[in-house]
């Protein structure tokens, strides 16, 4: 039995477990590498879970979360953000020790890293295919091929391939769309590759999207994938069609603090420092920053549609119910939530809570 006296981040086991294996058996069947990226979990003792699969590289956001894991046995890493030239001894320091990767996205950086790095590294070009983010626009191929060029001054420095993040399909209608984005995107990929092969016949096309990775059936092209999300899926993924109910893992679970039948609402001790303040917009509800589900023979229920966390203050979680659900509940109860967004709420939270009652710790525990 669950003891919850204050906000939980809730984490089923076995839906974890799943998902992984789903992700590993699929990057098998289209014979793709698989490189999971670890922020959304940050966890030592869930990235054993990978290892029970076979999982032997891995992705990580930043150079602190590379030491974490890498103190944790992990030797093949790629560093998915763009390299921040601040860390460069850090960086060194670790690439001494393990097979690292670095992302550059732009030419200041790839001079900068020319110049400066004495230890063997791997160097991926991030490539935009369209979010606008981070990363050299797809066809400046001039722009790539001077990067290329300052790479290979350095004999320490080894191309690795392309990268990319398509961050647009989190913005699609549902899979359909996903897809379409998602190919578009391959597409685009391949051209690039092609351009270069006579030069770089090795060169790697790295994607790295959970929308993508989830739907798509059709990976031609592409080298590796690199999806996090997946591992937990959340509100977000559930709502653009990228996973089922029974595929969410984790809840947060949040004590309730007053109700008010009067305006449909209640109070629960889970706000923006438990939830962050991620929301998506749903018609006739407005934003959402989460969904009420029901915990029965230790699962999570799909989310009830009538009851949604409609506001966030620091602490404060503002609860909407349809007309008369409210005075269903108590102060005192405990009520459970599906997240957003479980990458921000998991690193907001700090550990887990299994449903069977032990504590997962992560790098920020």
């Amino acid at each position: 039995m669950l003891s919850i006296v204050r906000p939980v981040l809730l984490l089923d086991e076995q839906r974890v477990r799943q998902n992984i294996s789903r992700m590993v058996n699929k990057a098998k069947h289209h014979g793709v590498a698989f490189r999971p990226h670890f922020k959304t979990h940050q966890s030592a003792e869930i990235g054993g879970w990978f290892r029970d699969f076979g999982v032997k590289k891995i992705t990580v956001s930043s150079l602190q979360m590379a030491y974490y894991f890498a103190e944790s046995g992990w030797k093949d890493i790629t560093i998915a953000f763009p390299v921040n030239v601040c860390e460069l001894n850090q960086i060194q320091d670790l690439a001494s020790t393990v097979h690292l990767n670095l992302l550059v996205s732009s030419s200041e950086a790839a001079d900068i890293l020319a110049r400066d790095i004495k230890t063997d590294t791997g160097i991926f070009i991030e490539i935009d295919t369209g979010f606008k983010r981070s990363g050299m626009d797809v066809d400046n191929i001039d722009a790539i091929e001077k990067i290329l060029i300052r790479i290979g001054t350095n004999k320490y420095l080894r191309f690795e391939g392309f990268l990319t993040h398509t961050g647009q399909t989190y913005l699609a209608a549902g899979p359909e769309q996903i897809r379409s984005i998602s190919a578009e995107t391959y597409a685009q990929l391949r051209r690039l590759k092609e351009a270069f092969h006579s030069a770089y016949p090795h060169a790697l096309i790295s994607i790295g999207d959970t929308p993508g990775c989830s739907v798509m059936d059709d990976f031609s092209g592409i080298d590796e994938i690199r999806p996090g999300n997946f591992v937990f899926y959340d509100l977000m993924q559930l709502q653009l069609g990228a996973c089922q109910p029974d595929e969410v893992a984790v809840a947060m679970a949040c004590p309730v603090v007053a109700v008010y039948p009067e305006r449909n609402e209640m109070i629960i001790y889970g706000g923006a420092i438990h939830f962050s303040k991620e929301f998506i917009t749903i018609p006739e509800k407005g934003p959402v920053f989460g969904m009420m589900v029901y915990l029965r023979k230790e699962q999570f229920t799909e989310p009830d549609p009538d009851i949604w966390i409609s506001k966030l203050s620091q602490e404060h979680g503002t609860v909407r119910t349809v007309p008369h659900q409210a005075a269903h509940f108590s102060v005192g109860d405990i009520l459970y939530f599906m997240p957003v967004h479980s990458c921000l709420t998991a690193n907001l939270m700090r550990e887990y809570h299994t449903l069977s009652g032990e504590i997962i710790q992560t790098m920020n525990s």
